[in-house]
């Protein structure tokens, strides 16, 4: 109950801190994704279960307040938690370059399915402009948010974990 609740908390501080202090903070009008960065870390720190809990949540967030269609962002959000989960098998807590490159592709795929579903479909088929001037800007952007946050991130994880072993131990 403890890991859900702080999920929670950690997902709604990145969703206002994405949507407000990040906005004004924006370069050319693009700003980072912070909920893909917690929604990455999580899948492949915690498995697919989580990914696609914490994915979902994320999602539903930017559907509910800035979406055009509902359940668009939780799906795409539930399918990057989920995928990164399977890489929880190839994860070492002292290695960066792995988390890192996932978040990048995470972003970079979440920005591809947006284009393509969003603009794309609805006939406007300027690729190369949106890559330019909207997906590399926001990819570098949110790689340079994403290795201090996601440091922030792992050692909460490994807070979480430390306090369950605790009671697994107290209680087992």
């Amino acid at each position: 109950m403890r890991r859900k609740l702080v999920i929670a908390v950690i997902i709604i501080a990145c969703f206002l801190l994405q949507s407000t202090v990040f906005k004004t903070l924006s370069i050319a009008s693009i700003s980072p994704n912070l909920l893909v960065v917690v929604t990455a870390a999580f899948g492949f720190m915690r498995g697919k279960k989580e990914g696609l809990f914490v994915g979902f949540f994320s999602g539903l967030l930017i559907d509910l307040m800035f979406g055009s269609v509902l359940g668009f962002y939780a799906l795409v959000y539930m399918f990057i938690g989920f995928l990164n989960g399977f890489f929880r098998k190839a994860f070492f807590p002292d290695e960066i370059l792995l988390p890192i490159a996932l978040i990048a592709l995470s972003d970079f795929s979440c920005n591809l399915v947006t284009y393509f579903i969003l603009f794309w479909f609805r006939g406007r088929f300027q690729f190369g402009y949106y890559l330019l001037h909207t997906i590399l800007p926001e990819l570098v952007y949110t790689m340079l948010i994403a290795v201090l946050l996601y440091f922030i991130l792992f050692k909460i994880n490994q807070k979480l974990e430390e306090i369950e072993k605790r009671s697994e131990t107290k209680f087992g």
